[in-house]
C-alpha cells in the first residue's frame, strides 16, 4: 500500500529549483486509489489517483500489469468572450502496460526517458498547446 501522505518535490519552472507538494490520502476503492492536495475542494479539484489491474495469464505468456496515474487540476480560463471565464479540468494521464517478468534496470531505463519526454519543454509546449504531431 501507498503512504498516505505523498510529498512530490515538483520543478515547476523546469530549471533545477523544487518545491513540495503534499497530497492527503482521500478516497480508497478496490484497486484505485486518490490523493488530494491542500487546496483540492470538490467543487475545485486537485487531485492525482492511481490505479492497477492485475495480469491475466493466458498459455505460456504471464499477462501484463496495468497502472495508471491520473493528475486532475480544475482552473478557471477564459471564455469566448473578454468578459467570462469559465471553470474548466485539465487531466494528465501516464499509463503502464508492464509484461510480467519485465526487468527492473530496463523499466527503469524507459521509465526515465519517458521522464525525459515530459521535461522536454520545447517539444511539450509544442505538443500540448500548438498540437503539433
Amino acid at each position: 500500500m501507498q503512504a498516505d501522505v505523498i510529498t512530490l518535490d515538483v520543478d515547476t519552472n523546469n530549471d533545477g529549483n523544487t518545491t513540495p507538494k503534499v497530497f492527503n490520502r482521500y478516497d480508497e476503492q478496490q484497486n484505485r486509489t486518490i490523493y488530494v492536495s491542500i487546496g483540492h475542494t470538490p467543487g475545485f479539484r486537485d487531485q492525482f489517483a492511481i490505479s492497477r489491474s492485475f495480469p491475466t495469464k493466458v498459455g505460456n505468456f504471464r499477462g501484463v500489469c496495468k497502472s495508471t496515474v491520473k493528475f486532475t487540476k480544475d482552473t478557471d480560463v477564459p471564455g469566448v468572450d473578454a468578459n467570462t471565464s469559465l471553470q474548466s479540468t485539465c487531466i494528465i494521464e501516464v499509463g503502464f502496460s508492464i509484461p510480467v517478468g519485465y526487468d527492473a534496470v530496463s523499466l527503469k531505463a524507459l521509465r526515465q526517458t519517458v521522464l525525459a519526454l515530459l521535461d522536454d519543454d520545447s517539444f511539450m509546449d509544442s505538443l500540448t498547446i500548438k498540437q503539433e504531431i
